[in-house]
């Protein structure tokens, strides 16, 4: 994969080129973490998705022209755009290789492009992928239990496989986000532990509030009568009560709390002699 790149300052009695082709992988990779570098090597991987991809979309036009139409070949360019689509995605966000909307980003210093992309990623991206790994996992285990296949007879099966590794890209989506966070606030502080919890502090706050209630309805499910997630939710752990004129889930609260009681944990566990 190749990504244009704004030409190096050089001197004036050189011609500076209208462009620099770059592998983005090896952009900046002095400043990659060894997470950063592992998205990218399996990102590299996948890519060879893509010219199998077009392989499969040229044989598909040719066997459909000559009257030999191949359902499963169908399947499979969806299945291939959607795995390497969903990894191109981390790849995309270690490399900073994005589309980015933001037309005054360029003109901004260094520390302030920091701060917009750790915003970014840990209070608005991260959070997102979060929910997105949370609203697939059912839609995952749900095609695992019907053992889900193709709508054609000829089609590919186990489409199932697909789902499942859907859910799981999100969380290669993730770790990705994750590490290029981690980079972004190295360049501002020292990336101890509670900072990088307290300045990443929704995604933290719905993690561990998917972790309290994927735990509170395993519990319900084992120590009662309940025998589906949706009676065990009509516990009231799981109720709403009012704060004012609002009103907040138990479970939302108690991840708040939580959170704060992790982050204030890290803070009196730091190396103070790195909290600078």
């Amino acid at each position: 994969m190749s990504h244009a790149i704004p030409p190096e300052p050089v001197s004036d009695d050189a011609e500076a080129p209208i462009v620099a082709v770059s592998d983005p992988g090896e952009v900046g990779r002095a400043d990659h973490s060894a997470g950063d570098r592992f998205i990218i090597s399996i990102s590299n991987v996948v890519a060879w998705l893509f010219p199998i991809l077009m392989i499969a979309i040229c044989a598909q036009v040719v066997l459909r022209g000559a009257g030999m139409n191949q359902a499963w070949l169908d399947d499979a360019q969806w299945w291939i755009y959607g795995a390497a689509v969903l990894i191109g995605i981390g790849y995309a966000v270690t490399t900073n290789s994005h589309v980015r909307v933001d037309i005054f980003y360029d003109g901004y210093d260094a520390p302030k492009q920091r701060k917009i992309d750790i915003f970014g990623l840990a209070w608005l991206f991260l959070p997102f992928i979060i929910l997105c790994w949370d609203t697939t996992l059912d839609y995952a285990i749900s095609s695992v239990k019907a053992g889900e296949g193709s709508d054609s007879p000829n089609g590919l099966h186990r489409l199932y496989l697909l789902k499942v590794f859907m859910n799981l890209s999100f969380l290669f989506i993730a770790a990705a986000t994750w590490f290029a966070y981690v980079r972004n606030l190295r360049k501002l502080v020292r990336p101890l532990w509670w900072r990088k919890l307290f300045w990443a502090f929704p995604a933290v706050a719905f993690v561990v509030n998917l972790v309290i209630y994927y735990t509170a309805l395993g519990l319900v499910l084992a120590t009662t009568e309940a025998t589906t997630a949706r009676e065990a939710t009509r516990h009231w752990f799981f109720d709403t009560f009012a704060i004012g004129p609002e009103e907040m889930k138990y479970t939302v609260a108690s991840a708040l709390i939580v959170t704060v009681i992790i982050i204030g944990a890290a803070y009196l566990l730091r190396d103070k002699s790195e909290d600078a």
